[in-house]
């Protein structure tokens, strides 16, 4: 909803700066913000659209000093913070799903449902499952024979939760997830004839999801070959991951986009692998540690370490690479001044050499 700055400053406990009457109804950035929106500063590379933006307020450090082209500022101790904060109060109300069976869910024989649960039409939820209270579950979600999903879950529109997975409470899966899919797994068959065969071996356990995990769009998590694969609490997977069977993440980790994990890999708590990593199967990676973006690991990372780069490797080595070139060419640079100051000094001896 609409509102002053002054308000708004007030309610982010800022210190305002400039016309305190201006009225606020929208956030945006730097660049595309125009009158009536507030928008913030943190990061100083982008200092120069301070000076351009055309936003009626914007959220600044209290430490920040410098030009701004706003005529409202507010000072506040994390613009960032405060901004996520604010942008509760201007959008629209969220969706809420009104507890309810859609006439068209198919529900199978055993299910049991929670208190005020909302099931979506044309969604299918197999026999022998277990829905906690207040779930969620919109539109054309599957969910999987003796599948168990905690308190409050929310499951968005296509998701397919396949058999005997057990999701913890509040765990929030977006649209085209898959959970439990089979893993990766088959045996080259050589007969004695000559002919060969590729056999399928049988993925036989579950997916685990702990409490407060949230997975993004089209992330797919495999099923255990036995088992479990198991995401710990908070744990925070983006849009397009593939986590393959039995790997193991901890509480607390982040799992950026398009990042692949294979089969039986051990990430542990409070790990971060960045956007476009590969991990190799059967590793281990320490609590706190990092793989870089688009970093290949073929090794084991102990705990606490930044691994990165193809392959990767730590950060320290990875840096010391990068001046390598630079290096070279100093040293291209020297040999070249080396080689000009003995031609000179052979010229000078062949010139005393004529001279006696």
């Amino acid at each position: 909803m609409p509102m002053r700055v002054k308000e708004l400053a007030e309610r982010l406990h800022g210190q305002l700066a400039g016309d305190a009457s201006l009225e606020i109804v929208a956030l945006a950035s730097l660049t595309e913000a125009r009158a009536g929106d507030v928008s913030f500063y943190k990061d100083a590379k982008y200092a120069k659209h301070l000076v351009s933006t055309r936003a009626s307020a914007v959220l600044v450090p209290q430490t920040w000093q410098g030009t701004c082209s706003a005529p409202a500022i507010i000072r506040v101790d994390d613009p960032n913070a405060a901004f996520g904060k604010a942008a509760v109060w201007f959008a629209p109300p969220p969706v809420e799903r009104a507890p309810g069976i859609h006439p068209t869910a198919v529900i199978g024989q055993n299910v049991r449902l929670g208190q005020d649960v909302h099931v979506g039409p044309w969604t299918v939820i197999e026999d022998h499952a277990v829905v906690g209270d207040r779930a969620v579950i919109e539109a054309q979600v599957f969910i999987g024979q003796r599948v168990e999903l905690g308190e409050a879950c929310h499951i968005y529109p296509q998701v397919t939760i396949r058999e005997g997975c057990k999701l913890g409470r509040r765990v929030i899966l977006h649209s085209g997830v898959r959970i439990g899919g089979d893993g990766y797994g088959y045996n080259p068959v050589f007969r004695p004839d000559g002919s060969i065969s590729i056999e399928k071996i049988p993925q036989l356990g579950i997916v685990e999801l702990g409490d407060d995990v949230e997975v993004g769009c089209n992330a797919t998590i495999d099923r255990a070959r036995f088992g479990r694969t198991r995401i710990g609490n908070s744990t925070k997977i983006d849009n397009l991951v593939q986590i393959g069977h039995n790997v193991q993440v901890g509480d607390y980790s982040g799992i950026i986009a398009q990042a692949g994990v294979a089969g039986s890999t051990r990430i542990g708590s409070g790990c971060i692998i960045w956007a476009q990593a590969g991990l190799s199967g059967h590793l281990t990676v320490g609590d706190r540690a990092q793989v870089g973006p688009k970093s290949g690991l073929s090794k084991d990372v102990p705990e606490g370490e930044y691994y990165l780069g193809l392959p990767a490797y730590p950060r320290r080595e990875f840096a010391a690479t990068l001046l390598v070139p630079r290096q070279v060419e100093k040293l291209k640079a020297r040999v070249a001044e080396l080689e000009d100051r003995i031609d000179a000094l052979n010229k000078q001896a062949r010139q005393l050499g004529t001279a006696t």
